[in-house]
């Protein structure tokens, strides 16, 4: 048996997200028909984490078992021929057989992505949330970093199933910032782990601080006594991006 991980990216648009549904293109269900026909017998893939509907991904990671002896830069070519245009694997390699994706790694970075300019390109428009009204980005950008460190981030999740696990919502950010590029305001964040809509919520609460609705200490709030409140609305999946997983 050989464990093989891959970094794949993908656009998200088309797809109900990263988890097998019954009867919906998902990105893990796309994976594991390719991989059926290459091993000739069912394989399950696991990734690092599980994008939802919408949100697209520059550096995925994904792991699976095979019996099939095909050296690795094959399989990535085979992959690729068999795997839909809006897929592509980038890397292949082999890896030890305990490796898992997601409890091995030790951090993500996301990226989203708001258009700030009165027109977006209709080539553009699938990947950033336009957002051409009045904002206060230096106020923005001067609350992202109010994020950072380990907290219960239970204001910024969005209801889960795993909710009735019962577990535990702190994370760890290492990283929060807001820089403009252009037309686009990009929001950047690194941590070790991410909750259901997390990151999007966190955007959500920035842009509700552009607006003047939400000041500094009620942001800081959020983060430091989570149960008082929620954060704001959940932006849109278009502009978010999986940028890497690190191990």
């Amino acid at each position: 048996m050989r464990r093989i991980r891959i970094k794949l990216c993908y656009d998200g648009t088309e797809f109900y997200g990263w988890q097998v549904q019954p009867d919906l293109p998902t990105i893990q269900g796309a994976l594991q028909q390719a991989l059926e026909l290459i091993e000739g017998a069912p394989v399950h893939v696991a990734g690092a984490g599980r994008t939802d509907a919408g949100v697209h991904a520059l550096g995925q990671v994904a792991a699976f078992t095979l019996r099939n002896p095909l050296p690795v830069d094959n399989l990535r070519r085979a992959l690729n021929r068999l795997l839909p245009p809006a897929i592509r694997v980038l890397e292949a390699e082999e890896v030890p057989l305990d490796f898992h994706p997601r409890y091995h790694a030790r951090s993500k970075t996301y990226e989203y992505r708001i258009h700030r300019g009165e027109i977006v390109s209709p080539f553009e428009r699938l990947y950033v949330y336009h957002y051409p009204y009045p904002l206060d980005e230096q106020r923005m950008m001067k609350a992202a970093p109010l994020l950072v460190g380990t907290h219960d981030f239970s204001a910024f999740a969005t209801a889960d199933k795993a909710d009735q696990l019962g577990r535990s919502k702190v994370r760890t950010i290492f990283s929060s910032e807001l820089r403009r590029d252009g037309p686009l305001l990009i929001y950047t964040v690194r941590g070790d782990g991410f909750l259901k809509h997390m990151v999007r919520n966190i955007v959500g609460a920035l842009l509700q601080v552009g607006r003047g609705n939400l000041s500094e200490e009620q942001l800081r709030c959020l983060v430091e006594a989570p149960r008082t409140m929620k954060a704001g609305p959940t932006v849109p999946p278009s502009g978010l991006f999986l940028v890497s997983v690190e191990y």
